[in-house]
């Protein structure tokens, strides 16, 4: 049965291309797509399941059944098109992310779910550490361009989590927003490395000792 491409709110469970893309054969129904979004669903799976240096453009068309003037054509060069990836995975995770903590009942609820909310993801079949750590990891330190597209993807988790930290109540929202968005950064990336299912334990409880230390704007009357 064929998964449908793009369900940013289910990003950890519907993959773009399974473990078939690398045996240069797509799940049912991917050939349908355009050739420049089949490009970029391959893109995006190699990219994050073997590294960016690691997979070369040979691979990437093979695996989209695409030619390189469409990748010409549409992208420019690699760097571009992991440009592009960048974007859609940030644009989906933070879809994702963002309906699972909002699944909570209330604004104090769905701050304490941010680490079950990353658990999920990291539970969920699709996850690679994240898509802008690794690729700056990769990279040059000085290609300022990853950082900035990284920026942008930070700027707007942490909109997220201080406008929930004001709805809660909260009388900093932004250095609690900045707390939570390094505890979150910090499990992502102990659970990559170790796959050690203990640093979600760890992480509740930091979450836990963050939220009791924040002082709420009725405190401070």
């Amino acid at each position: 049965m064929a998964r449908r491409l793009h369900r940013p709110q289910r990003y950890w469970k519907d993959i773009y291309v399974n473990d078939a893309v690398l045996t240069d054969r797509f799940l049912p129904g991917l050939l349908a797509l355009p050739a420049h979004e089949r490009i970029l669903a391959a893109a995006r799976d190699l990219f994050c399941r073997h590294g960016i240096h690691a997979t070369g453009i040979d691979k990437i068309l093979s695996s989209a059944s695409a030619s390189k003037m469409t990748l010409y054509s549409h992208f420019g060069s690699k760097d571009a098109l992991l440009r592009q990836v960048l974007l859609r995975e940030g644009a989906d995770w933070r879809a994702s992310f963002f309906s699972a903590v909002q699944a909570a009942e209330s604004p104090e609820r769905q701050l304490r779910s941010v680490i079950s909310a990353t658990a999920g993801w990291y539970r969920g079949g699709r996850f690679f550490g994240c898509a802008f750590m690794n690729a700056i990891a990769e990279h040059d330190k000085g290609e300022l361009w990853l950082r900035e597209i990284a920026a942008e993807h930070h700027a707007i988790v942490l909109a997220f989590l201080s406008e929930l930290a004001r709805e809660a109540g909260y009388s900093e929202p932004k250095i609690l927003s900045r707390q939570l968005l390094l505890l979150i950064d910090g499990a992502t990336a102990a659970l990559m490395v170790t796959g050690d299912e203990t640093v979600i334990t760890i992480a509740e409880r930091n979450l836990a000792a963050i939220l009791a230390s924040a002082v709420a704007v009725a405190d401070q009357a």
